[in-house]
């Protein structure tokens, strides 16, 4: 199964049988103050500066949020959005949870992007999936619902059979609907990755579809983050996942070196061309 992601003159394939694909997760405002006084005042400079600095360290995608208090996301996302359109040729993710705000993105961007995001609740679905479908979008899809982020890897998949079938009946086929399996702190609970790592096993088996992660929530509160954020994207990518939300400037050689254990990485050319470029330049 394959999810086809464009920008105006760049193509992006999320696929079990392709290279992992890396959503750079840095222009979202929560946790970076810096980030969102720049989105208030509209001084756009630190925004360019994080999508070019993303790309150059491997995402495939960038995902753009605006999500500040107070801030009027149905004018600043369209705006931020085209900004970085303009400025990098990888496709893009629009992340907000305002579906008025993904429509007025959708309706300036080229391309096909990707939507973040939908999940089982009935006021999400009702919302989310008709713009999907209007635009000819891909969408991620949340596993929880109005009962919150379930415990258990079978609920989950319950919810994403939902989402899927709600968008299957509006012509969205499975190919456009990444589901999330959502990754929660293994400082709060011991058996939350395991859970999630079961539900991808699930996802798998049960759909075919593509499974995405916001991989570093799993170390939230704990020392030592990137180690475990490593650990856990080289097990999702082993067991399925096929793409992640994540800081690829800490884990892009994390996932090409797992691509290359894969097999997905034909003489290793991704890996060392990436390691070449990613050494510091020697003195003349």
């Amino acid at each position: 199964m394959e999810t086809i992601l464009k920008s105006d003159n760049k193509e992006a394939t999320v696929s079990f049988d392709a290279p992992f694909t890396i959503i750079g997760e840095k222009i979202n405002p929560t946790g970076r103050k810096k980030l969102a006084a720049a989105l208030k005042t509209g001084d756009y400079d630190y925004v360019r500066n994080l999508a070019t600095k993303q790309v150059e360290a491997g995402a495939d995608i960038l995902d753009v949020n605006v999500g500040v208090p107070g801030i009027d996301e149905v004018a600043v996302l369209p705006e931020v959005a085209k900004l970085v359109s303009e400025l990098v040729e990888v496709p893009l993710c629009l992340d907000s949870a305002n579906h008025k705000a993904i429509a007025a993105a959708l309706a300036v961007l080229p391309g096909r992007p990707l939507v973040n995001s939908v999940n089982g609740e009935e006021k999400s679905l009702e919302a989310v999936l008709p713009v999907v479908k209007e635009y000819g979008v891909a969408v991620i899809g949340l596993t929880m619902d109005d009962e919150g982020i379930p415990n258990d890897a079978e609920t989950r998949i319950a919810i994403a059979d939902k989402i899927l079938e709600r968008a299957g009946k509006l012509g969205i086929p499975a190919d456009d609907v990444i589901i999330d399996p959502l990754v929660l702190t293994v400082g709060a609970d011991s058996n939350a990755g395991a859970v999630t790592l079961q539900t991808i096993r699930l996802l798998k088996e049960q759909f075919g579809v593509n499974i995405n992660l916001g991989a570093s929530n799993v170390s939230f509160g704990l020392p030592d983050r990137h180690t475990i954020n490593q650990a856990f994207l080289s097990l999702a990518m082993g067991i399925g996942a096929t793409c992640a939300i994540t800081d690829p400037i800490k884990l892009t050689s994390t996932i090409r070196a797992t691509d290359l254990l894969m097999g997905r990485d034909n003489f290793g050319a991704r890996y060392i061309n990436y390691w070449r470029a990613t050494q510091p330049m020697e003195d003349a």
